[in-house]
């Protein structure tokens, strides 16, 4: 759950002078971020913006929802590459690895042997032998060199940032920064390279947010500044801007996606979140295939709206006066005008449309409604493509 107990967090903030901070890695965009004063939160050991002084939460938030936003993100790129690439993915993710094909993407989980999960990230397979897993923040690497032994596979973690471009303006940014315009075939969960201003990019259609978007790769041969002078040259006219996490925050919630390490960790299996769409029970020999099978298959969490009060993140939930669960994310959503948040339940057994009560920031216990995630836009047609929502006043 982290350091949150509702009321502080810890974040990191550049100061003048050199110091301890040999664990931590800047992105490359770090210098266009500073002048609006960024607090920084660590993942994977990378700085990620948790918010800025000169850009509020909210102003952030419409801009991912309205125009298009900007985040340098903290995801690390796990490469596989190799003859056995193939089969050592296969044994530690739940999903067919076999039915992405090259130049595709695919959401993959990772258990542990008694099926609980370590850690989620998008698989991008970018040739036959060639992975990237783009992951959430966790233990990852030195799990996959330790299942590798006997393998024809090389693991590394090459020197790749991640920037998530996402919003209803973002395809029309990419259209007139490429060269080529928008590539073709660049369908969601697609893989393409393209030319940013003379420099080669590989891009996805991917993203933390279930907004029309994409995500860029920064490897250490680009240069960050010409890109961004790039960026930002063909990026005003669709009102391109920075975002935090803080914001993504929000949009993430809403959208029913779910954060490793704090929404599920190890106690937790893919059943308990409604995720067995991405538990191949057929493929053979994966980690937790066996604990899966006899696993139970109640779902314990759920959406959860509060249009009373603030929810508070680590708060317990009450069902008949009994604690039931807690809260594992909250946010008050500007769009729809109310706190929403994800619920890990202790047991299986209430569903969407429950009623219960939750405490909130300010010391008060209030009543709550379980949903099924996401809040809206059931269906994701807008990551898609397939249907343009971009709000103007909240709900």
């Amino acid at each position: 759950m982290g350091s949150s107990d509702g009321e502080t967090r810890d974040l990191v903030t550049s100061r003048p002078g050199a110091g301890w901070d040999f664990a931590l890695a800047r992105h490359p965009f770090f210098e266009h971020e500073r002048p609006l004063g960024p607090h920084y939160t660590v993942y994977n050991r990378r700085l990620c913006v948790g918010y800025f002084d000169q850009r509020s939460v909210e102003e952030g938030y419409w801009t991912i929802r309205q125009k298009v936003g900007i985040l340098h993100c903290g995801e690390l790129v796990v490469q596989f590459k190799g003859p056995d690439a193939l089969n050592l993915l296969n044994k530690i993710l739940t999903r067919d690895v076999a039915k992405i094909k090259p130049g595709r993407c695919g959401y993959g989980l990772a258990c542990y042997d008694d099926g609980g999960l370590i850690i989620d990230g998008v698989l991008l397979r970018i040739d036959e032998d060639l992975f990237w897993y783009v992951q959430a923040d966790g233990d990852f690497y030195g799990w996959s060199r330790a299942l590798s032994i006997g393998m024809d596979v090389e693991i590394t973690v090459p020197d790749v940032f991640v920037s998530q471009v996402q919003g209803p303006n973002a395809l029309k940014l990419l259209d007139a920064a490429a060269r080529d315009g928008l590539p073709e075939d660049f369908t969601y969960y697609g893989i393409a390279q393209v030319d940013l201003g003379g420099q080669e990019y590989l891009v996805t259609r991917t993203g933390f947010t279930n907004e029309l978007g994409w995500e860029l790769y920064s490897e250490p041969y680009h240069d960050a500044d010409a890109l961004w002078d790039h960026l930002r040259k063909h990026g005003e006219p669709f009102g391109l801007d920075f975002t935090c996490n803080d914001s993504i925050d929000i949009r993430r919630i809403e959208a029913g996606i779910l954060n490793a390490g704090s929404d599920f960790d190890h106690s937790t299996t893919p059943f308990d979140f409604g995720l067995s769409h991405f538990v191949d029970e057929g493929k053979d020999g994966f980690l937790g295939k066996d604990a899966l099978a006899t696993a139970s298959r109640g779902r314990r969490q759920f959406g959860i709206k509060c249009p009373e009060g603030e929810m508070m993140i680590s708060g317990l939930v009450y069902a008949d006066g009994a604690s039931a669960g807690k809260i594992t994310a909250a946010a008050m959503s500007p769009y729809l005008g109310y706190s929403i948040g994800y619920v890990l339940l202790d047991k299986a057994g209430l569903t969407p449309g429950a009623q219960v009560d939750v405490a909130c920031r300010d010391g008060t216990l209030n009543r709550a409604e379980l949903v099924e995630p996401p809040f809206y836009d059931k269906d994701r047609l807008i990551p898609r493509g397939k249907h343009v929502d971009i709000p103007t006043l909240p709900l």
